[in-house]
């Protein structure tokens, strides 16, 4: 049995606005393409997931030390930290 994980950086998130709410901001950057996308809920950034050749939301989370983002697709309510590998 996998031990329970709570996430202890709740407290980076922020009202945030969507930086680029057509899409993944690097995809958009360097023409290329994503599967699904990831709101980063201390700054806006808007990234690419796990499935996606960039990775971005991931990239953006661990370089930019925001940890918690939430699923940016249209019917989905959930969120993420990276860091602790753990849904919020």
């Amino acid at each position: 049995m996998r031990p329970v994980v709570v996430c202890t950086h709740l407290d980076q998130i922020r009202p945030v606005v969507p930086r680029t709410p057509q899409g993944c901001e690097d995809c958009l950057a360097l023409g290329m393409p994503w599967v699904h996308l990831r709101l980063c809920l201390t700054c806006g950034h808007v990234g690419c997931c796990d499935a996606s050749p960039g990775r971005h939301a991931r990239r953006h989370a661990h370089a930019a030390g925001h940890p918690i983002v939430q699923s940016f697709e249209a019917g989905e309510d959930w969120r993420w930290c990276f860091i602790d590998e753990t849904y919020v």
